[in-house]
């Protein structure tokens, strides 16, 4: 037998999260309350009523209407997806072509560029400065002085929770001939979205997710809104029943309980300011650089970080660890107090 796998995936590793049983779980960003019961029964009565040897409705029709429902937008505009991993993916698949140079942002969600490599396209940076800023100016010319085809990038941004207003994504979007796909998968949680903007532009594409505000990264369901046209090119090029029967009829549920929902992504935003405002504190007896977040976590920079996530862990709290970095998801009020508690006995040990 002679066959031999490709060089661009003879030498990829399986993406493994960190495994193991925590009391609290404070590292992939997820909504820290799971459904409530009420909730959950509807969600019963939906799987009974489910016919599982037919195949799903390949335009996930009724999930769609909720979710344009919830946002306030037209039902033409929206593509559902298994994840915005799948959208991300098939976008970079089918609307790039091999050679073609697309432009990511630095830091920001690594998936974006690895698909990229799988696509054999050619996948450019724009870093960001010091204070993970985005020059939209010097990012423009970039795109226009590069022959960039296609533009991706998180706002707010995964993992450093900042990102660039709505002024400043309309900017770069009509300034430049390149497709931009701007994630959205944390806007839930900010006031900038572009969301109501895809009609008038013919090369915009925005994510949403239900992963993170909306409290359900159990059914990977994304969507990618953009104009009539692009969006029936999407539905063209997308799997025949991408997202399954089960993902459809539960998002549809959770769509349709706004006033819930919006309750909920209050409470998580008053969560992450209580971790900011806790983390912060922490600046003046280490070297802790805290970064304001406009997402459901905070960025944190410290010398310290490999030991603090230890630390926790060694206490049953996991985090993200991203080399002198720190990525903390915001749990319930009880789950701050916790994680913020346990820090400060860290930092109060290492002053000893």
């Amino acid at each position: 037998m002679n066959y031999r796998l490709n060089d661009k995936i003879i030498n990829l590793e399986p993406y493994e999260p960190i495994s193991g049983t925590y009391k609290i779980r404070l590292d992939a960003n997820e909504c820290p309350l799971d459904y409530p019961e009420e909730i959950k029964a509807q969600i019963r009565k939906a799987v009974d009523s489910t016919l599982f040897n037919r195949y799903p409705d390949p335009m996930a029709t009724a999930v769609v209407n909720a979710f344009s429902a919830f946002y306030g937008i037209s039902p033409e505009l929206v593509t559902a997806g298994n994840g915005s991993d799948e959208l991300i993916f098939l976008i970079e698949s089918a609307f790039l072509e091999k050679g073609d140079r697309m432009l990511v942002t630095a830091p920001d969600f690594s998936m974006y560029r690895f698909y990229s490599s799988i696509c054999e396209v050619v996948c450019d940076t724009f870093f960001k400065d010091e204070l993970f800023n985005i020059d939209i100016d010097a990012m423009i010319s970039k795109i226009k002085s590069e022959s960039i085809k296609l533009v991706l990038f998180s706002n707010p941004c995964n993992p450093t929770g900042g990102g660039i207003t709505a002024e400043e994504a309309i900017k770069l979007v009509s300034s430049v001939d390149a497709l931009v796909i701007i994630d959205e998968a944390y806007m839930d949680f900010w006031d900038q979205s572009i969301l109501d903007k895809v009609e008038e532009y013919d090369n915009l594409i925005v994510f949403r997710t239900a992963s993170k505000a909306i409290g359900s990264a159990a059914l990977r369901l994304g969507f990618a809104v953009a104009n009539p046209v692009i969006s029936r090119a999407i539905k063209a090029v997308k799997s025949p029943y991408n997202v399954n029967s089960f993902s459809q009829a539960v998002g549809e549920i959770i769509y349709n309980k706004k006033e819930y929902l919006i309750e909920r992504q209050k409470m998580i935003v008053k969560n992450t300011q209580m971790l900011y405002n806790g983390l912060k504190a922490f600046e003046k007896d280490s070297d802790f650089v805290v970064y304001e977040s406009k997402a459901n976590f905070v960025f944190l920079k410290t010398s310290m970080a490999k030991e603090i996530w230890e630390y926790l862990r060694q206490r049953s709290i996991v985090i993200r660890l991203m080399g002198e970095y720190l990525r903390v998801t915001a749990g319930t009020a009880e789950e701050v107090e916790a994680v913020l508690a346990t820090i400060g006995d860290y930092i109060s040990e290492v002053r000893k």
